[in-house]
């Protein structure tokens, strides 16, 4: 096997650990099933990883909006979304397996080295993009749930406050990173570290939802199930049911605006909840790790088993608990404060400081609607003040129904139902888990990335390098800031990561019907077709979620001709490759 494609980065395994987990396996396999499935759960590990990153701030972000305009018709998506996910990721599994192959190298090599090199660029620029939102949620989380009941009102002021936090998260970051690469010893301290963090984001989230089950006002669980097993297409094209008698009250001018606003803002949350639930990043993680373990094709199914125990039951778990709290609470309700609400003392309530941005958005764009863009343009900053206040009651509803909630938000709503322990110290500690957990994962994915780019072992001071570079992240509390919630700067990130997407489960589907790398370890008969079905399923969804993407921002055609252009740069690179190669081999004959 070529230098470029080995496993030469070298496993911190190890041969033994990997001969002796193998030998677990086998032994187990010989007393049955049951003794099999205690194997495969003690060795677990590289879907723990995939957990990790993908119950993120990310996943909490779309989770929540999703139940704010959704609600439960909502929960069918993500579980979907991450079963697709986990029809590729066992993919890239199974060929990194079967053939031991560096993938990087090996699409450089056999396919194209602008498939390859897309893939590692995506996944870098991916991973800079999405640690801004992890630094982000988790640093309002410490400030706005955690920290105020610990040491006060005033103990983490603003940019001191921020400053402190992000130092906190990267340095425990760096901690576990460091584990991760410290041998045999340091890996299982990793993994365990990891499950646990993994399981205390779940019980978090599972907790508050058994805790609302409980209350006075409880849980609507019929509607809860209906929504989990019944998909709803609909919300592509038509508001959620729970919005039309609000839309219908406004005046029959404005209803095509309020409309499209609704539609617009479920279009990009559905597309969102896909993107988080399985990210390119995730791809190039799931070959290296496996590799980096020491793993071969006699842990194929120890693989798949790990991707459902590790990844699917933990995030369909916490993300749908979630979506649930977020539906009970905020689905079609307006937000208080807003519409000249007053507590039990008469006094009036004041909205909460994170959303007054949002709300003032909504109204001006109401009311450029009602007045026109040029007309709006020239009016001053109190005039458009002005008519935002006198908007029409129905119309302010809607506002107040929309506006971008975060965690703080959440929490606060729950409170009465839950008690504050549960509503801002452990939801607080869940979202805080998240986004450390999936800071981590950057910082590991970014490693390797780096590393193969430079087609170097992933250790060294050259891997450190690649892994800080997540760090960047801790920008992002300061430069997402004037009363904007938090968790919805994640949404366009994942958007973003949508797009990429496809380069990856395209370039696998090639890699798993490639004949000359796969040899003997290639799929067959049925097993063959079903996997192909599955596949062309995911990279459908995925293409589908690209386009989208790009068709509902501002680039369209430009998006839409970047596309098209890396596509025809694949195909180019692809013929003359072929030409090369019929020509060298003339010569030699």
């Amino acid at each position: 096997m070529d230098k470029n494609s080995s496993t030469e980065a070298g496993s911190f395994m190890g041969s033994a650990d990997a001969q002796e987990a193998l030998g677990l396996i086998t032994a187990a396999r010989a007393k049955g099933r049951l003794a099999t499935l205690g194997a495969y759960t003690k060795l677990s590990g590289p879907g723990w990883l995939q957990s990790a990153i993908t119950l993120g701030g990310g996943s909490l972000a779309a989770s929540l909006y999703l139940g704010v305009i959704g609600g439960y018709d909502i929960l069918w998506l993500q579980p979907l979304a991450m079963l697709l996910g986990i029809v590729m990721l066992s993919a890239i599994g199974y060929f990194a397996l079967s053939t031991e192959m560096r993938p990087f190298s090996a699409i450089n090599r056999h396919v194209s080295p602008v498939l390859g090199w897309g893939w590692a660029i995506a996944t870098l620029i991916s991973n800079l993009v999405f640690a801004m939102p992890q630094f982000s949620l988790a640093t309002a989380t410490l400030r706005q749930n955690i920290m105020p009941g610990i040491l006060g009102p005033d103990a983490m002021p603003e940019n001191t406050g921020k400053t402190i936090a992000c130092l906190v998260l990267a340095a425990s970051s760096i901690i576990m990173v460091i584990f991760y690469n410290g041998g045999s010893k340091g890996y299982k301290i990793f993994d365990t570290l990891l499950k646990l963090m993994v399981g205390a984001i779940v019980l978090c989230f599972f907790g508050v939802v058994i805790k609302m089950s409980f209350s006075k006002e409880g849980l609507d669980w019929g509607s809860i199930l209906r929504g989990a097993f019944i998909p709803n297409l609909k919300l592509l094209s038509s508001p959620a049911k729970a919005f039309a008698p609000f839309v219908a009250a406004v005046d029959s001018r404005f209803q095509q605006f309020w409309t499209k606003v609704i539609i617009g803002q479920q279009r990009d949350l559905l597309i969102t909840g896909v993107a988080t639930a399985v990210g390119i990043n995730m791809t190039f993680l799931m070959p290296y790790s496996l590799l980096k373990r020491g793993w071969n094709k006699h842990f194929r199914g120890l693989m798949v088993f790990d991707l459902l125990t590790g990844l699917f039951i933990p995030f369909v778990l916490a993300i749908n608990c979630v979506v649930i709290a977020s539906a009970a609470q905020f689905h079609a309700r307006p937000a208080a404060g807003f519409l000249g609400e007053t507590n039990q003392a008469g006094q009036a309530i004041q909205p909460a400081k994170n959303l007054l941005g949002s709300y003032k958005r909504l109204t001006s764009e109401r009311v450029k609607y009602e007045i026109g863009g040029d007309a709006f343009g020239k009016l001053t900053a109190e005039e458009k003040t002005k008519l935002a206040e006198a908007l029409p009651a129905a119309d302010k509803k809607l506002c107040a129904m929309l506006v971008q909630r975060d965690a703080y938000n959440l929490a606060q709503s729950l409170a009465p139902l839950t008690g504050d322990v549960v509503a801002h110290y452990v939801f607080g500690i869940g979202v805080i888990g998240m986004a450390v957990s999936t800071i981590i994962i950057l910082m590991l994915i970014n490693g390797f990335v780096f590393c193969e780019m430079l087609d170097v072992p992933s250790k060294g001071w050259k891997y450190w390098v690649g892994g800080m570079a997540p760090c960047i992240g801790a920008l992002g509390p300061f430069v997402w800031t004037g009363g904007k919630a938090q968790f919805y700067i994640a949404v366009p990130a994942f958007m973003f990561g949508m797009v990429l997407l496809p380069i990856a489960y395209g370039t696998f589907f090639l890699l798993m019907n490639n004949k000359a790398m796969l040899g003997d370890n290639i799929p067959k008969g049925y097993k063959r077709v079903w996997w192909n079905v599955l596949m062309l399923l995911a990279t459908g969804f995925a293409g589908f979620g690209c386009i989208w993407s790009i068709w509902s921002s501002r680039m369209r055609w430009m998006g839409i001709g970047i596309i098209a252009g890396f596509i025809a740069l694949v195909l180019i690179v692809h013929i003359a490759r072929r030409k090369s190669h019929s020509c060298e081999s003339a010569r030699q004959g």
